[in-house]
Parts: C-alpha cells; sequence; structure tokens
C-alpha cells in the first residue's frame, strides 16, 4: 500500500483526476449531501469540500463513490485483483493441510502475509499533534452533516468506534453512525449484535463505564476493514493488515486505555455509563427510507487530539446507488472465493446494488442432483453473517452469468413454475430496518429455483435448450470480417436495469 493515511490517498486520487476541490461555500446541512449524491449518481469524482461553513475544516465526501476507487483504496489497480485477497483469506477462514507444492507455496504465502500484518506502536503519533482537552472541545467545530431533512442532527459516518472487552481486553473496531446531541456528547448506534454493544453489556455487569475512541479520517482501507464482517479469527487491526499488505501503525489514546490508528486526522475519546441513554434518530438509512427514533447509548466525550491541519472524511446513507453501495460491490468480490469454500457446489454469486448490495442474491450452482437448489439456498442464508438478512436467493445454472440481468431473467421466467419452485421460511430473525415485513426484527425469505429441472423435479419430457456448435461460431467468427460486420461489436448490460427487471418478475411470481 503506497499510500499512508487519508491524505496521501487523496493524492494519489486528485493525480488520478478523480477528486474536485470545491472552493465556494457550502453549508454541511442538507447542501453538502445534497450535491455529493448528484455527483456519485453520474459516476463522478470525489469531492473536497474546502469551506464548509462554521467549521475550519476541509470535508471529503464521495471518496469511494466508484468500485474503481474502493480497489485503489486497498492498493489495487483492478477490480478483479479483490477475488485474489479473496482466495487468501479463504486459506485462512477454513485452513486445510496443502496437498501439493503449489498448495504449500500459497498457505505460506498467507503465513507471511499474516506476519507483516501484525500492528506496531507509534511512539510521536501524527494524531497527537494538537490536544484538545474537554474544557475546550466543541462538536460544532467538526464539519459534520445532516443528510436528509427529515434527520434529527448531525452525524459522524465513517468513524472507527473502538472499544475493548472489559474481561478479556480484546478490541473491537466498527463502523457506526454517531448522532450530535450537544457539544460534547454524541449517541451510537449499534445493532445488539455488535462487539460494541457486547462489551457495553459486560462494562454493565462490572459496574464499569465502558471507554471509546472514535477515529475520524482515517485511511479508507481501515474503513474496509472494520466494516467487513467475515468470521475470521482475528483482531480487526490485523485483518486490516492484511488487506493492506503491512501492519497498522497505533498510538495509545490520551485519556482512555485504548488504542487508535496513529494517522487518524482526528480522535474523539470518551465514555458510556451504562444505562444513560438518549433518543438516536430518525435518519435516513440504506432501504430507502427514515428509520425510527430508538433510545442509544449516550457517548460524553472528554478529549479530542487531532493532526495540525486535519480533514474529514464522511458519507451518508439512502437508496442506491450510495458509497455504501460501492463498498458492497468490492466486498462480493472478496467474498466470492470465500462462499465457495463454504458451499462447494456455488460456481458464482452477486448481490446487485439496486436490491441494496445483500437484499437479494443470485447464486449459480454446478447442479449435479434432485433438490440441490434447495440446498444451495440454505448454505447460502448460514454461509456468512453478512448474508443473513438476505430476503431473496435466486438459484441458477453454472451457464447462467449470474450478473447478466437478461441471463437471470430469462432463467427465471423459463426455467420455474411457483407452485414447484419457490421455497419460502417463515418468521426468520430479521432486519429491523425492513419496513415490509410485517412484524419488524422478524420476516420471511423466498428462494427461487431457476435452474434446469433434473429427475423427479420434473414429470415431463423438457424441450432441448436452443444452442449452435462451436464450428459453425469459429466459422461465422472468421467471416465477421468478411461480411463487413466488423464494427459491430456485443454490448454489455446495463446494471442498473438489473433490479427493475428482477423486481418485475418477483412481483409476477408473487
Amino acid at each position: 500500500m503506497g499510500q499512508k493515511d487519508l491524505q496521501d490517498f487523496l493524492r494519489l486520487v486528485e493525480q488520478r483526476g478523480q477528486l474536485r476541490r470545491i472552493t465556494a461555500p457550502v453549508d454541511g446541512d442538507l447542501e453538502a449531501a445534497a450535491i455529493a449524491d448528484r455527483v456519485l449518481a453520474m459516476g463522478g469524482p470525489a469531492l473536497l469540500f474546502e469551506n464548509v461553513k462554521g467549521s475550519s475544516m476541509p470535508l471529503v465526501l464521495n471518496l469511494l463513490g466508484t468500485v474503481e476507487r474502493v480497489a485503489w483504496s486497498m492498493g489495487l489497480e483492478r477490480v478483479e485483483e479483490l477475488e485474489d485477497l479473496g482466495s487468501r483469506l479463504a486459506l485462512l477462514q477454513q485452513p486445510k493441510p496443502p496437498k501439493g507444492l503449489k498448495e504449500l507455496t500459497s498457505f505460506s504465502r498467507v503465513l507471511w502475509d499474516l506476519v507483516k500484518a501484525r500492528p506496531d506502536r507509534d511512539l510521536t503519533p501524527r494524531c497527537h499533534q494538537k490536544v484538545v482537552p474537554e474544557a475546550e472541545l466543541d462538536l460544532n467545530q467538526l464539519p459534520l452533516i445532516r443528510p436528509w431533512p427529515g434527520d434529527a442532527g448531525r452525524v459522524i459516518t465513517l468513524g472507527l468506534v473502538i472499544t475493548k472487552d472489559p474481561e478479556t481486553k480484546v478490541p473491537n473496531v466498527g463502523v457506526y453512525r454517531l448522532q450530535q446531541q450537544d457539544a460534547r456528547s454524541m449517541t451510537v448506534h449499534w445493532l445488539s449484535v455488535r462487539g460494541g454493544a457486547r462489551h457495553l453489556r459486560k462494562a454493565a455487569e462490572r459496574g464499569e463505564k465502558l471507554e471509546v475512541a472514535v477515529a475520524l479520517g482515517v485511511h479508507p482501507l481501515l474503513v474496509m476493514a472494520a466494516a467487513t464482517p467475515i468470521p475470521v479469527q482475528l483482531s480487526e487491526w490485523l485483518f486490516a493488515g492484511l488487506y493492506a499488505g503491512q501492519g497498522v501503525h497505533l498510538a495509545r489514546c490520551k485519556t482512555v486505555d485504548l488504542e487508535v490508528p496513529s494517522h487518524s486526522e482526528i480522535v474523539l475519546e470518551g465514555t458510556i455509563t451504562p444505562g444513560e441513554t438518549l433518543g438516536d434518530g430518525p435518519f435516513g438509512d440504506h432501504m430507502g427510507f427514515y428509520g425510527l427514533e430508538e433510545p442509544s447509548p449516550l457517548v460524553r466525550f472528554h478529549c479530542m487530539t487531532q493532526k495540525r491541519e486535519p480533514v474529514m472524511l464522511t458519507t451518508f446513507s439512502g437508496r442506491p446507488p450510495k458509497e455504501e453501495a460501492m463498498l458492497a460491490i468490492a466486498l462480493n468480490r472478496i467474498y466470492t472465493p470465500i462462499l465457495r469454500q463454504q458451499v462447494s457446489e456455488i460456481v458464482d454469486f452477486f448481490l446487485p446494488m439496486e436490491a441494496l448490495s445483500y437484499k437479494l442474491a443470485v447464486i449459480s450452482i454446478d447442479k449435479a442432483y434432485p433438490g440441490q437448489a434447495r440446498r444451495a439456498a440454505m448454505a447460502f442464508w448460514s454461509a456468512l453473517p453478512q448474508f443473513t438478512y438476505t430476503k431473496f436467493v435466486v438459484v441458477v445454472d453454472k451457464s447462467i452469468n449470474v450478473r447478466d440481468p437478461r441471463q437471470v431473467v430469462w432463467a427465471i421466467a423459463a426455467q420455474v413454475d411457483p407452485q414447484r419452485d419457490l421455497f419460502v421460511l417463515d418468521d426468520t430473525p430479521f432486519d429491523s430496518l425492513d419496513f415490509a415485513s410485517e412484524r419488524l426484527g422478524l420476516g420471511g425469505r423466498l428462494a427461487i429455483d431457476a435452474t434446469t429441472k433434473v429427475g423427479p423435479e420434473k414429470r415431463h419430457d423438457w424441450g432441448e435448450p436452443l444452442s449452435r456448435d462451436a464450428e459453425s461460431e469459429a466459422k461465422l467468427d472468421s467471416r465477421w470480417q468478411e461480411l463487413g460486420l466488423g464494427d459491430l461489436v456485443g454490448h454489455e448490460p446495463d446494471p442498473s436495469l438489473f433490479g427493475l427487471q428482477l423486481e418485475h418478475v418477483l412481483k409476477r411470481l408473487s
């Protein structure tokens, strides 16, 4: 990884023509997010707002607004390289004794990656160049944004929220939304299953406050690592080091017993008193609706440290496309080899951005026996934690390109009988943000078997699929220029049509 911190990465993005500096005054209340939203929808550049009203700090939005820039943040030049990273992580997920020299070499390389990924201590961290004590701390001076008109307040979205298990002292690093409540406090919104929430419950049992550090403006690679819920038994810092190819430099906080990335632009240090909560929300969420107000833990900050000239990094949620969708597309590539290892019959899978990058999955299998599609769907739902909230699974044959909406929709239309091929699971634990569920937190799942039917799955003969032999296709290829058709090339499907077409088919099936 050539970029060491956020500002180094900004310089790289600018050198490649993917950063636009905005010098005109911009309001963090609604305006900054609205500008970024429009630019992101155009596939446009990252935006550096240099003149945010009420703050002396620049603000960055849309930094990870394309999958290409996400790959750059991980030190990669091509999106396809993300699968190579996933293959190395898959070896750590379920290590097996190497069978030959090639596998031994691959496993040795992963072990060496682990050695290089160990974090180390920075004794003169740049995040301590300026220390702001509690008496002088004022969150109003930070360029926080309020993205949507119905949002309850200003938010932090891409901060690393760091806590430590009160018993084992093992840290947890998560990316959670924080809402400003006053000049020195914010509420943190995390699910009860997340590491920070578990640490708070343990602190409550021990009658202790929970120490919290929020690292703002870190290299985006660390955001990727913290947001990746892959069940590898590694600390987030070691996992980030695997992503980066080198260890993360950590620094001890000034007022709490926690460590943060030493290159952080800003660090907020504070504590949570168990049981002390305030209303958090509503806020616009990734489902495309406003969430509900919830009582959430209150973080009281006692100190802020920062670089001399810090830059604030943030984003916002909403109906795709958004930055979180670009992160999900990149993670889709990383998950693929891990998923293949967990469920051997899966050839490929895809999480369409229009389906929020996790609500609908298309998986292809190498079908060999009746009922295999149902088995693959069940295995997919339980393979990785992030697939727990996947509402629809469409299973297709390995000959279908899961990323081509035309092929997927054809498979549903031509291979599915709703009386036979729809498999529903009732009353499963579900996403509380999914308002389509009859009861929040509890919902159904639907698997669609769009594979070719074999054996007892069919009661009549099935017509042979239309195809041309390879020799005829090769002969046609050789005559293409002669026919005067050399300027005609195939076109990739428009991914933006995927959600629209699939949604239409699903409505017809239901």
